[in-house]
């Protein structure tokens, strides 16, 4: 007879087996193998500041598991873009590093360029608030180095420990997949509110450094400190920078929104369109030097990814070109297929003891097994070295390389004892040569610990328009996070960077603003109190020009897209004249009319319109200029065009655009929002404004005038 009492809990174990469902709430944390955790903070390293250590198997699996929760598009970065180029260096670096390709001076090296946001899918916009991925492969005589960055010089957290975590919280919450390519949620918000050290990457994000107006007009960063070795052996402190010729430039938020509904590829087609046109985006190379006795003499750890190095304390040195000059033959194979690696290095580059580098070094291969299929991810066209591999790696998934002999091992005779290492001084990778000791120890070094002064140096940087951007940014998210504590406790965050900004988004997110002054509640739940206390005894004042866009390039409209709006009875000579000079300046002109149809103009000229009022929108353009001609503006006006061509003015108009008035369009701006403003907006230029065609090209290089937004909340 069986004992129903055994058979009841076997059964119930296999029940338990089956039932794949499981619910976290009150549970403590485990490995995969069900061992509890009691620190899922800081990876394990040899001493505070030491190096990762490779038996840290919580972390490994931990990212193991993270690298392959996706298939097949990237994890992150999965939205992309990219381009070959040349990188040339126009100052040799050899007195810091024996890189060749950064040694000889007017040296070219080919190089593949990935752009990206970081959270939404394949499928998601280009116009999302977010982080944007900067990732340079160079193809170098001494093998592939990548440069894997992004446009914002810091990032949320520490330790790569903690990055499922961030991308997991970021992600759409897995109840529901909502919201797609977003980070106004409550999971973001949450794991934010309770990370200190997230706080300055969160000023850069809601920024209008997280919107930019193009590919071709955002920075990019190296993010971590790396190490520069010359020949001697002597070391240097390193970080990377790439400053675009066209400036730094973003759009409105309101923008954003909309250019996602007309265009969702604005980015993609943006840079397609430019490199197919000749006007090859560039980009200025520059270094931050540090020696290698200097490590310590900043108020901050260079370890630490959530700081940089402000340009006034270390110049950066502009040393080298970047030129994308030709657009991928097919997406998926070049873009899509593209694998980057941090751990590409070549002589002269090495690592620091950065946490969220080391993370980074285990990752990246990791994840291509699983994207790519196969360890021959490096055979792929796009991802070969220029230089033949040799090796004694064999098989494996798609191996496409064929090896001839029976050697695949070394040390032998058989094969001559080939192939064989090189030596030092035949260009061999050596790492740098340092001492390494410490405690094994699980924790994070007191220098990370200030995670509030150079947020406090981003804001207090930034201009007025800026700042506005930034605190509707933050009100915007919060507003869309339904969890009243966790919005409480970002503003108890904000509280700690700037009062006023604490107090600004409290009233507008429903956050009780005298709880600010209150000791607890607000606390970050990891700060330290010493520096809490530290931080609030006397705001900071400290700025830098360099984290401003007011400070960028504004002396070229080069690749600007001008909107020629018009219809039939247009002045030919006055369309045909001002596009001449836009196109020497090297701008780009696109006409839109109410319709498709040809447009014939008033001596029988026919223009051919590239859209229509209804098939773009303002937010498309970087400028507008309403075509002179009275019968094309009393065209523009009638019952058809007139609703069209009144948002078009209006909406260019409020996001602060240089607007063009031709001759005999005063109906026109009559009918629209700019009425009353005339001859009192740098931006707004008519016919009877001196030099209008020049006074339009130098409003445009301005980009915006962003200084005059709040004169501009008429309804679009």
């Amino acid at each position: 007879m069986k004992n129903s009492k055994n058979e009841k809990s076997t059964n119930s174990k296999v029940d338990q087996l089956r039932d794949h469902t499981t619910d976290n709430t009150g549970e403590m944390l485990t490995t995969n193998q069900g061992l509890k955790i009691n620190n899922n903070q800081d990876s394990l390293r040899s001493g505070e500041r030491g190096p990762s250590l490779l038996e840290d198997f919580i972390l490994r699996e931990k990212i193991t598991h993270f690298d392959h929760e996706r298939i097949p598009e990237r994890i992150v970065h999965a939205r992309g873009s990219g381009a070959h180029g040349v990188f040339k260096i126009n100052k040799s670096l050899a007195k810091y590093t024996k890189a060749n390709f950064l040694s000889e001076e007017g040296k070219e090296t080919p190089v593949f360029v990935r752009f990206s946001t970081v959270a939404g899918s394949a499928g998601s916009t280009d116009l999302a608030r977010d982080v944007r991925g900067f990732a340079i492969k160079f193809y170098t005589e001494e093998g592939n180095y990548d440069l894997v960055g992004n446009n914002i010089p810091v990032f949320f957290i520490q330790d790569a420990m903690k990055f499922p975590d961030l991308v997991h919280a970021v992600k759409p919450e897995p109840d529901n997949a909502i919201p797609q390519a977003a980070s106004a949620h409550d999971t973001f918000w949450d794991f934010i509110s309770l990370m200190p050290e997230s706080m300055h990457m969160i000023m850069w994000a809601m920024s209008d450094r997280a919107i930019p107006r193009s590919y071709r007009m955002m920075e990019g960063f190296g993010v971590h400190t790396f190490k520069f070795i010359n020949e001697e052996g002597k070391m240097h402190f390193v970080k990377f920078h790439f400053k675009p010729k066209l400036g730094v430039h973003s759009v409105a938020w309101d923008e954003a929104t909309k250019i996602s509904g007309k265009d969702s590829d604005f980015h993609r087609r943006d840079l397609w369109e430019a490199i197919e046109n000749g006007a090859f985006p560039e980009w200025d190379f520059g270094v931050q030097i540090i020696p290698e006795e200097d490590e310590h003499k900043f108020d901050f750890d260079l370890l630490d990814p959530t700081k940089l190095i402000p340009e006034e304390e270390v110049p950066v040195e502009l040393v080298g070109t970047l030129t994308l000059n030709r657009n991928p033959d097919n997406f998926f194979a070049e873009t899509e297929q593209i694998a980057f690696h941090p751990g590409h290095l070549v002589p002269g580059i090495d690592f620091t003891n950065d946490p969220l580098l080391q993370g980074r070094l285990f990752s990246y291969t990791d994840t291509q097994l699983s994207r790519l299929g196969s360890p021959n991810f490096h055979e792929i066209p796009i991802n070969r070295s220029i230089n033949t591999v040799h090796n004694n790696q064999r098989d494996g998934h798609m191996r496409q390389q064929i090896v001839k002999g029976k050697v695949s091992y070394e040390p032998n005779t058989i094969g001559g004892g080939c192939p064989f290492q090189a030596m030092m001084k035949e260009g061999g990778f050596t790492s740098q040569e340092e001492r390494v000791d410490g405690q094994k120890i699980r924790a994070r070094s007191q220098s990370f610990v200030d995670h509030y002064s150079q947020a406090k140096l981003f804001y207090n940087s930034q201009s007025e328009p800026e700042k506005t951007h930034l605190q509707n940014a933050l009100i915007f998210e919060l507003s869309k996070v339904t969890i009243p504590a966790i919005r409480e406790r970002v503003v108890g965050q904000l509280n700690f960077i700037n009062k006023e900004l604490a107090s600004l988004v409290a009233k507008k997110v429903g956050v009780d603003v005298t709880k600010l002054q209150q000791p607890n509640g607000s606390i970050p739940a990891d700060a330290d109190p010493k520096t809490l206390q530290s931080t609030e005894k006397e705001p900071s004042t400290k700025s830098s020009e360099a984290l401003s866009m007011k400070n960028t390039v504004k002396d070229t409209i080069k690749s600007r897209v001008i909107g020629f709006v018009m219809e039939n009875g247009v002045n030919a000579k006055d369309v045909k004249t001002l596009k001449s000079k836009l196109e020497k300046e090297e701008a780009v002109v696109q006409i839109i009319a109410g319709s498709l149809a040809p447009v014939k103009a008033d001596d029988g000229t026919i223009f051919e319109p590239k859209h229509s009022l209804t098939s773009t929108a303002s937010v498309c353009f970087d400028a507008l200029y309403l075509c002179s001609g009275k019968n094309s503006a009393e065209n523009l006006l009638n019952e058809d065009n007139k609703p069209g061509t009144l948002l078009f003015v209006n909406e260019a108009y409020k996001h602060c655009k240089a607007i063009y008035f031709g001759k005999e369009t005063d109906e026109i701006y009559n009918a629209s929002n700019v009425k009353g403003k005339k001859h009192e907006d740098s931006a707004i230029i008519t016919s009877e404004s001196n030099n209008s065609d020049e006074s339009f090209i130098k409003a445009v290089s301005n980009h915006r005038v962003w200084e005059l937004e709040k004169d501009r909340n008429n309804p679009a």
